[in-house]
């Protein structure tokens, strides 16, 4: 109302003769300014109150996208619950080709992908590579070999789990090893071996929480790794079966040098089961820490093994005992079982290991196995383990040998990269009664495994 009796006075002024101000002519151009003054100023009030309109359509925009934005998070939580209700894949078993998987760190966590099978099937891939550099002395030469470590040789394992109620779970594996020049197979005349790329794992099971679980197909059988039960960290490169560092080595006779035909494998073994075969075999579910496992497989042979693990007082043990009927012509059963105990507060551990074969042709062989172990953590990256063992073979290869082993072993993890590097010493030394005798063979090896 100002604006309109102040225009209309003005008007009035200029407009009216008698009241004198048209003979004022300064005074009219004044008058004239303000209103073109107010004229702007009324037409900026109106673009701005076009701007303010504006600025409350952006604001009601921003606020409907936030609210859409805050009702998909909680879909998407909602979503994430239910996938967590139904039930999470149970853990496969751990990709080993070798029982120090025992002794080294939990697999990583599964990632799961795409999978064919139904919107409750989940599938896993993992693996790691496993490389390591040996140089071995033989008593005459001493060569550098380049090779996959075969304590737990390169692999990659494909798991896949459908859970069929919260009781049920059916589950299938395919592991593949990928081993180029693995380190058990190297020696003197062959410093290239082979190139391993063949199936570890082709099986299908049946898993139930009250029942126990079942398995068909191949995959390890239910005594293998009862003899390597070990929890100090180093079986990545140093357990009881110290014949896959380089166990295609050849012996040389002390008096001319000559290569025999005695390698390091046919010296020492740990008894252990017989590694994967196409078997049926059944796991109880664990009790107080204790299992059964049982498998039958080819050419008639069968084994059953008990592991327990537990856990109390500031100490952590497991142990192992397996037998099998070999079904050979010249041997009946084999024996061998471990034991590895962990004091968590200084990290102190002690393992034993022990076996035996039963044979008709000569008299038993048997093996001592004996780690003392330090696992601690000196570095904020991850953990350090430390191991010197012995080892004692007797009645191998022929009942007239007996042959011990000492190796000492450091392990060191760098945890958020799933990455460890390892370094390793061992002498193997075989006595015989009957000639030739022969030279002692040393090992020094240096690797690293990257897990994915």
């Amino acid at each position: 109302m100002k604006t309109i009796s102040l225009r209309y006075i003005l008007l009035l002024a200029i407009g009216i003769p008698g009241l004198g101000f048209h003979t004022m002519p300064a005074f009219a151009q004044d008058a004239a300014k303000m209103l073109e003054l107010q004229r702007i100023i009324d037409a900026q009030q109106r673009q701005n109150e076009a701007q303010q309109s504006q600025i409350e359509a952006q604001q009601k925009q921003l606020d409907a996208q936030r609210q859409l934005l805050q009702n998909l998070q909680k879909q998407m939580e909602s979503l994430a619950k239910d996938a967590d209700t139904e039930g999470a894949p149970v853990a496969a078993e751990k990709p080993a080709a070798k029982p120090e998987v025992a002794s080294t760190k939990a697999p990583p966590v599964e990632k799961v992908v795409t999978s064919g099978g139904g919107e409750r099937t989940k599938l896993s891939i993992n693996g790691f590579v496993n490389r390591m550099v040996s140089i071995i002395d033989d008593g005459k030469n001493t060569e550098a070999y380049f090779v996959d470590n075969d304590n737990s040789e390169s692999r990659v394992n494909v798991v896949g789990t459908a859970n069929i109620n919260d009781d049920l779970t059916l589950g299938s594996r395919i592991e593949l090893a990928i081993a180029p020049n693995k380190s058990g197979n190297i020696n003197q005349n062959s410093q290239e071996a082979d190139n391993i790329f063949t199936q570890r794992w082709t099986e299908a099971s049946l898993l139930s929480k009250r029942f126990g679980k079942l398995s068909v197909g191949k995959g390890n059988v239910a005594a293998f790794g009862a003899a390597a039960v070990d929890l100090s960290r180093t079986g990545l490169i140093s357990y009881s079966s110290i014949v896959d560092t380089a166990g295609g080595m050849f012996f040389r006779q002390k008096s001319d040098d000559a290569l025999t035909d005695v390698r390091i494998g046919n010296a020492y073994s740990n008894f252990d089961g017989l590694l994967r075969q196409n078997r049926v075999r059944y796991d109880t579910p664990t009790f107080h820490g204790f299992h059964l496992s049982t498998s039958a497989f080819s050419e008639q042979r069968y084994d059953g093994a008990l592991f327990w693990g537990g856990q109390g007082y500031g100490l952590k043990a497991a142990a192992g005992a397996h037998i099998t009927d070999t079904n050979q012509d010249d041997a009946d059963y084999q024996y061998a079982g471990s034991f590895s105990i962990l004091h968590e507060d200084t990290g102190l551990n002690f393992t034993l290991s022990s076996g035996k074969l039963e044979r008709d042709d000569q008299n038993d062989p048997y093996n001592f196995y004996g780690k003392v172990g330090w696992l601690t953590n000196p570095f904020s990256f991850g953990w350090t383990a430390l191991g010197v063992d012995y080892t004692r073979s007797v009645n191998l290869p022929t009942e007239d040998d007996d042959s011990y082993s000492i190796g000492v072993a450091v392990v060191q993890s760098f945890e958020k990269y799933g990455t460890e590097l390892y370094g390793l010493y061992r002498l193997y030394s075989l006595d015989r009664d009957v000639e030739p005798s022969v030279q002692d063979i040393n090992v020094v090896s240096i690797g690293t495994r990257v897990t994915f």
